[in-house]
């Protein structure tokens, strides 16, 4: 007799497949019936949550849109400004497992809708603040980074539940697309914004209009009550809170470990630990261009005569548009071309994976290291290889989460997941943009003020990023040593 657990249609944990290694599962004997095709609702529903997702990553990089502005109206050193991403980035990555705890164990639909109001009220106050009171600006983005901590990791569990597997990947690529999407036009908009009405405080003030709309969509079409999915049925969840199915007799369990076990496995797991590190790598680098690079365009036209000194009250904001279109379409195309490749060359090598993940990082340093010696001679090259640059680091994107998904036993995976995040955050993007800010003010402290040596600090500070880019290919490289024996030992 079956038992109506929603669970004996399904294989048990170790059997499940996930992201693009789901083409490699075998056929079985096991047939999904637990579920009726989506309804028109839950694809609402979903297309709700993207929207939200879409403006979460606009507020994300407002402020590197129109960094000049800022850094002018608030007199901030370039070290003082590389702390305003890394406050929003530490809070967020703080808060991001609290919110992934209560997402378990209380009504998701009210977390959601808290969480939006909150970071649009934030972001609509931070347009008021005088110039006397930065410190309050630096807070702000903290509560920001709070408020799209608590949507983070509680949108995609909800995507998760109302999927089924096939067309539950397909729901999560198109919600995870909207972060390069989001990002490239929170660029556009600051600058946008700016630009139009000269005066950037109006770039806070477009955001909270489309967080009330999302507000009025999710109470009026999502559930009160979402239905939960038992573990063996759930897309991973960012939050990195661990799910597990509940006791029902006759339901194959593995066995219990502790969360301190579980990561002393990983740390054990070397495809897991130096893919990690790959992945910090990567954060390192998009972390500190997505603050930095507008600014550094900026300076090295003024080097060239391109454009004049920025003395008005609103800078001229041309390469944050550029940049958030750039951004854009290598984000789409880095996404997209890094999974198609990872589908046709592992038909060919067991490695192609990390193989993959580390020639694009080796390229992507050396377009950046070339852009930035193109930038006080020639902008447009500038341009052209810096979007190489993004374009290549975009391509590991799905292969990392991929590699994670077929090295670490399932059981273990909301782990590796939680630890990967923690990591990648705090060691990469969570510090460059201060770090570099740094760098570039120590050397402009040593040197006679100019406007060469305002570009020179920032071109040298951002070598660093080609030099922690190669790294990040050679901890991928490391990674094809171990691949093969870490996902037999995984499969088992």
């Amino acid at each position: 007799t079956h038992e109506s657990t929603g669970l004996q249609s399904q294989p048990p944990p170790e059997e499940q497949n996930y992201g693009a290694t789901a083409a490699h599962v075998r056929q079985g004997p096991f047939v999904s019936v637990s579920r009726n095709a989506p309804a028109k609702r839950d694809y609402l529903i979903a297309a709700v949550l993207c929207y939200a997702n879409l403006i979460n990553f606009m507020d994300w990089f407002i402020v590197a849109g129109i960094l000049l502005d800022i850094q002018k109206y608030f007199k901030l050193s370039d070290g003082s400004t590389g702390l305003l991403q890394t406050v929003f980035i530490l809070c967020y990555m703080l808060a991001a497992p609290i919110f992934g705890y209560l997402s378990d164990r209380y009504n998701r639909k009210i977390i959601l809708g808290a969480g939006i109001f909150f970071w649009s009220g934030v972001t609509l106050g931070s347009s008021f603040i005088n110039e006397l009171y930065y410190w309050i600006f630096f807070l702000s983005r903290g509560l920001v980074g709070i408020g799209t901590a608590s949507y983070s990791t509680v949108a995609p569990t909800i995507i998760a539940d109302l999927f089924e597997e096939g067309k539950r990947t397909t729901m999560l690529s198109v919600f995870y697309i909207f972060i390069p999407v989001g990002s490239g036009l929170g660029y556009v908009l600051a600058a946008g914004m700016a630009d139009i009405t000269g005066d950037w405080h109006w770039a806070f003030r477009v955001t909270p209009c489309m967080g009330g709309l999302a507000l009025v969509l999710l109470i009026l079409l999502v559930p009160h009550r979402t239905q939960r999915r038992t573990a063996a049925h759930r897309a991973l969840s960012i939050s990195g809170t661990i799910r597990v199915a509940a006791e029902k007799p006759g339901v194959h369990r593995t066995p219990k470990t502790t969360w301190c076990q579980d990561v002393i496995s990983l740390g054990k797991n070397w495809s897991f630990v130096w893919s990690s590190l790959g992945l910090t790598a990567m954060a390192f680098v998009t972390g500190a261009l997505g603050m930095w690079v507008p600014v550094f365009l900026y300076r090295a036209q003024v080097v060239q005569g391109l454009v004049p000194p920025c003395v008005r009250e609103s800078c001229n904001l041309s390469n944050s548009l550029i940049f958030g279109g750039i951004t854009v379409g290598t984000g789409i195309l880095g996404v997209i071309a890094g999974a198609e490749a990872a589908r046709r060359l592992r038909k060919i090598n067991n490695k192609a994976d990390p193989l993959i993940c580390a020639t694009s990082m080796f390229v992507s340093a050396l377009c950046l290291y070339i852009a930035l010696m193109m930038a006080q001679t020639n902008i447009l090259s500038t341009f052209i290889f810096i979007a190489f640059g993004e374009l290549f680091l975009s391509v590991n994107w799905a292969v990392v989460t991929d590699i994670l998904l077929y090295v670490v036993t399932p059981r273990r995976q909301s782990t590796a997941i939680a630890l990967q995040i923690l990591v990648s955050h705090l060691l990469g993007d969570a510090g460059s943009p201060y770090l570099i800010g740094t760098i570039s003010r120590a050397i402009q402290e040593k040197n006679a003020h100019s406007f060469q040596w305002s570009f020179w600090s920032m071109q040298y500070s951002f070598i660093l990023c080609s030099f922690v880019g190669a790294c990040g290919g050679a901890f991928f490289l490391l990674t094809s040593f171990y691949i093969e024996e870490d996902r037999k030992e995984a499969q088992q």
